[in-house]
């Protein structure tokens, strides 16, 4: 577990944009039960998260399709929400950072680590986009 003044400025990098903390299992459950279009941010305190998912993530809102509810999960913290959020994008390996569009509960769009770690913020928020142009 990470000590919360290591993580709060990298939580507010995603809350300060509108972003909803998860921090329980039935908080996830909720979430992904709303009608529309969920994207669950799965943070990190690792470098491609500050350098390339978080900015990415941020710079993905700036479209007109955009999704409906954004949340956010940490990993290394808030355990039993990562867990269950992971639980919900399998087949997917566990993978932070990574980000997981969900449309009326069910998964329709994935970013692993490997597909955020070494791009431009740029390339992960037009990944995004277009994920919300077809989904939201």
């Amino acid at each position: 577990m990470y000590p919360p003044e290591l993580v709060k400025p990298m939580r507010a990098d995603l809350t300060a944009v509108g972003f909803e903390e998860l921090h329980t299992a039935e908080a996830v459950d909720n979430a992904l039960a709303k009608e529309g279009t969920t994207l669950v941010v799965v943070n990190s305190v690792c470098g491609c998260a500050a350098a390339n998912a978080r900015p990415g993530a941020r710079m993905s809102l700036d479209n007109t399709k955009k999704p409906d509810h954004l949340v956010t999960v940490f990993a290394g913290v808030d355990r039993e929400a990562t867990d269950k959020a992971r639980n919900h994008m399998i087949p997917f390996p566990p993978s932070s950072p990574s980000m997981a569009l969900f449309k009326d509960g069910q998964l329709v769009h994935m970013l692993e680590r490997h597909h955020i770690e070494g791009r431009p913020a740029e390339m992960i928020a037009e990944n995004l986009k277009d994920a919300y142009n077809e989904n939201c």
